[in-house]
């Protein structure tokens, strides 16, 4: 077998795929799973990546979200998890790179890159609720030596958090993130924009970068585990009340069995 023959074998790089996503002219959904069952139930639903919870893992553990309750180990150990169930490019919700200096940052984009996630995002959040932004500086130098350490090798997110903190404030949003963009994050992220002309005006700030948007009034990673909850909730009463018909209705544990490893080929 030549160079040629073997390089057409060789499987792409979750980290190529996930960028090239990001690359093409149409948009692409990334919904958060947070364990191994949904994360091959989005699989199965057709999703091209996946991202992590941050709320999810740590609501599961029982702890705060954004508050170093979880740690940089368990948060990517969870991604990676999704990542080898899925075979799906796996972005993982790091959040504030799990300390306020850059070297912290840099420790968790080198863990990530070690543990095969295609991408992570880095919060300019310090998991203070008394002083919950980082400094314009401080911000910026963490996303700079974030991108040092995964430059060709992970697809980073900076992200600015300042509408989810209730800072209002449009331009300091664009600011922060036109300058992660130069300084070398390859995706661009503020969750909770107020509406769609905020959103383009992000998108004309950081041209041609792209842009991840919060679709609806919340993160999928929120949503879609509060929407297990819910039907969690709904099945609990109907049990307290009696109705274990309704209690009982949802997914056969066979059918996720079946998408798991090691499970038996259907007989012929």
């Amino acid at each position: 077998m030549d160079h040629a023959q073997r390089s057409a074998g060789k499987a792409t790089p979750p980290y190529e795929l996930f960028l090239a996503l990001h690359r093409r002219a149409e948009p692409f959904v990334m919904p958060n799973a947070w364990d191994g069952a949904s994360a091959v139930l989005l699989k199965r639903a057709g999703f091209e990546a996946l991202g992590s919870s941050s709320i999810a893992i740590a609501f599961a553990l029982g702890r705060q979200d954004g508050r170093h309750e979880v740690s940089r180990t368990d948060a990517i150990a969870n991604a990676a998890l999704l990542a080898r169930l899925s075979g799906l490019p796996v972005n993982g919700d790091l959040e504030d790179g799990f300390g306020p200096d850059p070297e912290d940052c840099a420790r968790t984009v080198q863990a990530a890159i070690e543990s095969g996630l295609a991408g992570l995002g880095i919060e300019d959040t310090t998991a203070d609720p008394e002083r919950p932004i980082h400094d314009f500086d401080r911000a910026v130098a963490r996303v700079r030596r974030a991108a040092q350490v995964a430059r060709g090798r992970i697809v980073l997110t900076a992200r600015t958090d300042n509408f989810l903190q209730g800072r209002v404030d449009l331009d300091d949003t664009i600011r922060r993130l036109s300058a992660f963009a130069e300084v070398g994050a390859d995706v661009l992220y503020a969750p909770a924009l107020p509406d769609l002309e905020a959103i383009r005006a992000v998108v004309r700030a950081v041209a041609p970068k792209p842009v991840n948007v919060v679709v609806g009034p919340r993160s999928l990673g929120g949503a879609l585990y509060g929407r297990a909850m819910a039907a969690l909730q709904e099945a609990a009463e109907a049990l307290r009340s009696g109705d274990l018909a309704a209690a009982t209705r949802g997914s056969r544990m066979a059918d996720i069995a079946a998408l798991l490893p090691g499970a038996k080929a259907p007989a012929r």
